[in-house]
């Protein structure tokens, strides 16, 4: 089978927003809650408290995101729940009043499509929440609701707030706020399919699907696949899997993953030893021990040869989330080690994705520190929103950090070189993660061209037939062209 994706997610740079963290409108007549009592914008947050964040604010934030190279948005979810990430989902159809209505929301799609931005929604199938209209029925009526086959119940009572009572019903992670679905249920499947067509008409460009592999129902996905393509056919399916996602990869079900298996290399070795483990712990992806040039091209190389090259395009790479502490964080505010990571970011194969915040240096260790308020301009570390303006516009500037072929070059020590190989273009990505400069003479006959301008960074390069002697400052990393 042919597989097929989107062929705008492969020159698409993402930029992950958390709603009530990013920035806050100010249209008085579509807002509720004008004078509602939200937690201070740059105060530490909380696990429960709001900050008043609104798709109105993200509106006003359009032009900075187009001027930072952002061409597609990945939103957690925005619809009606009773908590400020909006994973506890009360009505699927209906965008949360606190984040500006299903009005904000139609303003902010027709303004990001105008300035081609694609937006993608974070769709929370697996789960609901106890406020959700049809498990609250059940809630109030026990085993005589219409809807008890809608869930996974195992007795009564149910139990949703007191934990001195057995729940009597399957929640996600065993959390009694999040009620799981019945997918065996026709009539659950029937309900997901249909909202997801609802907004997919509505006009957004994909679903991010959150633990898509804990919905276990035979042919599911494929059904989702065939009727979200039978509305868009250039929609973006992303599923959060964390590990060999290769079950879900196969070309009848998602366009690619959130990338972690590219992500914990990546940190482990720009930032090494200098990783605060404490930041890492519980979390899905492997970050420890330090990895040198050698251990990290064998772990890229697993990679590249995992999935078919069509879906290593529309990959979904990623340095940090709502769901991990920020790298900056992570690497014990070390920032070398959060260039040397987003330069790589910057030039693998698939969409790259910025969490909020992370462009202009914001750190965070885990939640819900990593979910802090945007910060005020005067805040903005401009070094590291320089280099992010910088590599961006060069991933927009060459066809071959997009969809070129991916051959490392080199990989001894701290240093780690790779090209970016199209027939009419040829570049290579040299980094040195160690503290000392590094010379290595570099072997380069498979390369049709002899790249040594310097697009990005600081390095000496000489030729000598197909033999490059390459030397790269400590703690630093190179594009030529």
């Amino acid at each position: 089978m042919e597989i097929q994706t989107p062929d705008w997610v492969k020159h698409a740079v993402f930029y992950q927003i958390f709603p009530d963290r990013f920035a806050r409108g100010t249209q008085p007549k579509q807002l509720l809650l004008k004078h509602s009592r939200l937690e201070a914008w740059h105060a530490i947050p909380t696990l429960q408290g709001y900050k008043g964040g609104n798709l109105w604010g993200v509106v006003d934030k359009l032009d900075y995101l187009q001027e930072l190279g952002i061409n597609a948005i990945y939103f957690t979810p925005i619809f009606q729940s009773a908590s400020n990430h909006r994973y506890h989902t009360h009505d699927y159809y209906q965008v949360d009043p606190m984040l500006g209505k299903t009005g904000a929301f139609r303003e902010l799609l027709l303004e990001a499509h105008q300035r081609n931005i694609k937006v993608v929604l974070d769709g929370v199938f697996n789960h609901s929440s106890r406020g959700f209209f049809f498990f609250h029925d059940v809630l109030e009526n026990g085993p005589y609701s219409p809807w008890v086959d809608w869930f996974k119940i195992h007795g009564w009572p149910l139990s949703p707030y007191n934990g001195d009572f057995p729940a009597n019903y399957e929640g996600w992670a065993d959390n009694r706020a999040l009620p799981v679905f019945n997918h065996d249920n026709p009539e659950v499947r029937e309900y997901i399919m249909e909202v997801a067509e609802f907004w997919m008409k509505f006009g957004i460009d994909g679903w991010r699907l959150d633990v898509p592999f804990e919905v276990k129902t035979e042919g599911f996905w494929q059904e989702f696949r065939d009727r979200i393509k039978a509305i868009n056919p250039d929609a973006y399916i992303v599923g959060e899997v964390w590990h060999d996602a290769r079950p879900w990869l196969d070309g009848t079900q998602f366009d690619g993953v959130m990338n972690y298996l590219f992500t914990g290399p990546t940190i482990a070795f720009t930032a090494g030893d200098r990783v605060d483990l404490s930041q890492v712990k519980d979390r899905d992806y492997q970050i420890s021990p330090p990895m040198f040039a050698g251990d990290y091209a064998e772990k890229i190389q697993q990679l590249l040869e995992m999935y078919p090259w069509e879906i290593q395009l529309t990959q979904l790479n990623l340095l940090a989330s709502h769901d991990t502490a920020r790298l900056l964080s992570i690497a014990g505010d070390d920032k070398p080690s959060v260039e040397l990571a987003t330069l790589l970011l910057m030039t693998f194969p698939g969409a790259p994705s910025i969490y909020y915040g992370d462009e202009v240096g914001l750190p965070g260790r885990l939640d819900p520190d990593s979910r802090r308020g945007f910060p005020k301009e005067e805040d903005w570390d401009r070094e590291v929103l320089d280099y992010h303006r910088q590599l961006i516009a060069l991933r927009h500037a060459h066809p071959a950090l997009r969809t070129g072929t991916y051959k490392v070059l080199s990989s001894q020590g701290t240093l780690y070189v790779f090209a970016r190989q199209l027939p009419e273009e040829e570049l290579i990505v040299a980094v040195n993660v160690g503290t000392n400069a590094c010379e290595q003479t570099v072997d380069v006959s498979g390369l049709n061209s002899h790249p040594e301008k310097l697009l990005y960074g600081k390095a000496q390069v000489s030729w000598q037939g197909d033999q490059m002697s390459l030397t790269v400052p400590p703690r630093s990393g190179c594009i030529l062209g």
